[in-house]
């Protein structure tokens, strides 16, 4: 029992020297990176960058996409949130030849040279301060550093919407130095995969990660590219890495939206033609509410999209729809013009043969009716002889009545009593039969009047004519109805199958 307590006795000696020798190393660790800190930092001027006056410095570049977090065509932009990590060598701030590496808070970056990066299509960017500054800096023994961050940025993202919404577009991240050109810094995507599109399960070995993560409601991600390029400024030639993203947009959303419910209401305006064409107020109803609505499909998709002047692909097949419902409600006008008015020309028909009818009626009962006593005063009121032949043979004037003498005449007939009080030498309103030339009909006063007609009028006139009578005559309004039940689907059809086959297959 004795011999074992000298044993712990004993471990625990040994052990005591060892934990104080454990925590004084830490301290001395901890003392040593405060004192290479405060030695890499003395002297150390911030606004120099590393090798001034030498050779360009290399800044090397990689993101991580975090999250695509909307795409607005009105304001032609997209906001993204990302990670931006910059790699570089800085001589000055080497402390140790090993491989060490010392993680430093972000307010480190504050008290040496970073690169002046910024985004050339950059709208609006904030940095991340949830818990603290989003930022990272690393600095190994050789003098690299990584220079990390989190923020959110929304970029500028020129859309050509001539296709919308069967399109694709491509989005760009610009990423550049503002005041350096190349002849101080040259920036270069670190471990680029030869510029080209990544796919396939080696997405996210290139300098751009988390893109076959990020997802979006109204595209698909179908690919990236990265490159860089020189820029030709006013004040130099700056290096510019750009990032762009190729976008499919997803049809769904605009399929159930815009459409569908555009193919129901021109569907729904062919109902139309089943309905009995003296039932006026349904039919009319009817197409004016399919007309309205559509009017109202066509606001609401022009509100979500920019005042463009170029026609889009939706507007194409807006208009169209448009025109379908409209020309349904023109089909009704035609049907319903077309039967009133044959009503009205075989009603004025009609109307003309009852008066001749009647007319012929009156004229038979008349002839019937005609008797003897009717027929001697028929002959009795036949006009007597002309006094001409009397007043010639007599050749005197005198002061008489009328200016003629009396004279008796062998013949009693032919005496003036015999004549009526009304007939007078110079009146001739009328021929006197037995072809005597004394007398003479009086004409109409002045020459026949033609009014003069204007060309234009008559040849406006006359080709209206030709082009009613080139028209075929309908005799039944329901004709109309049975072509139209056959027109309009199949003109419907053929137009969507011409506007899918060139959008989703030549233009896609």
């Amino acid at each position: 029992m004795l011999a074992v307590l000298i044993v712990i006795l004993a471990v625990l000696r040994a052990a005591a020297p060892s934990v104080s020798l454990k925590g004084s190393t830490s301290m001395d660790r901890l003392q040593n990176v405060t004192q290479t800190i405060s030695r890499v930092l003395e002297g150390y001027d911030i606004r120099l960058r590393p090798n001034f006056g030498g050779d360009p410095l290399y800044v090397g570049m990689d993101l991580t996409i975090a999250s695509f977090d909307s795409i607005s065509e009105v304001n032609m932009d997209y906001t993204i949130t990302m990670y931006l990590n910059q790699y570089w060598k800085d001589e000055r701030l080497a402390f140790s030849s090993n491989d060490e590496v010392l993680t430093l808070s972000g307010d480190f970056a504050e008290k040496i040279w970073v690169p002046d990066t910024f985004f050339a299509n950059d709208k609006n960017s904030f940095l991340h301060d949830v818990t603290e500054r989003n930022k990272l800096v690393r600095l190994n023994g050789d003098g690299s550093i990584t220079y990390g961050m989190r923020f959110t940025t929304t970029l500028a993202c020129m859309m050509d919407l001539h296709y919308y919404p069967l399109d694709n577009q491509n989005c760009t991240v610009e990423i550049e130095s503002y005041g350096y050109t190349v002849m101080d810094v040259v920036m270069y995507w670190k471990d680029p995969k030869d510029g080209k599109q990544q796919d396939g399960p080696d997405l996210d070995d290139g300098p751009v990660r988390g893109v076959h993560k990020a997802e979006l409601p109204q595209f698909t991600i179908i690919g990236y590219e990265t490159n860089d390029r020189k820029e030709r400024l006013a004040t130099g030639i700056y290096q510019r890495l750009s990032l762009s993203f190729r976008l499919q947009r997803n049809i769904g959303y605009f399929v159930f939206q815009t459409y569908l419910p555009s193919i129901l209401i021109v569907m729904l305006s062919w109902v139309s033609f089943w309905i009995n064409h003296e039932a006026t107020s349904a039919r009319v109803a009817l197409g004016i509410t399919t007309v309205l609505t559509m009017t109202t499909i066509s606001t609401g998709v022009r509100s979500s999209l920019p005042r463009i002047s170029y026609v889009k692909a939706i507007d194409i097949y807006l208009v169209m729809c448009f025109v379908f419902v409209f020309a349904a409600l023109l089909e009704y006008a035609a049907v319903n013009y077309t039967y009133w008015g044959a009503r009205a020309k075989k009603k004025s028909h009609k109307d003309k043969q009852d008066e001749k009818a009647a007319a012929a009626t009156v004229s038979s009962k008349d002839c019937f009716s005609l008797t003897s006593n009717t027929r001697d005063s028929l002959e009795a009121a036949e006009p007597p002889p002309s006094p001409l032949p009397y007043l010639r043979n007599q050749g005197g004037g005198g002061a008489g009545a009328g200016g003629l003498m009396p004279v008796t005449s062998p013949d009693p007939s032919l005496s003036p009593a015999a004549f009526p009080p009304s007939f007078r030498i110079a009146r001739a309103s009328y021929a006197v039969p037995g072809g005597h030339g004394g007398l003479r009909l009086r004409g109409p006063r002045g020459g026949p009047s033609h009014p003069h007609r204007p060309r234009v009028l008559h040849a406006l006139k006359k080709g209206a004519s030709a082009l009613k009578q080139s028209l075929p005559r309908i005799r039944d309004v329901n004709i109309i109805d049975k072509y139209s039940r056959i027109v309009f689907p199949m003109s419907f059809v053929l137009f969507n199958a011409i506007y899918w086959i060139f959008y989703v297959v030549v233009a896609g």
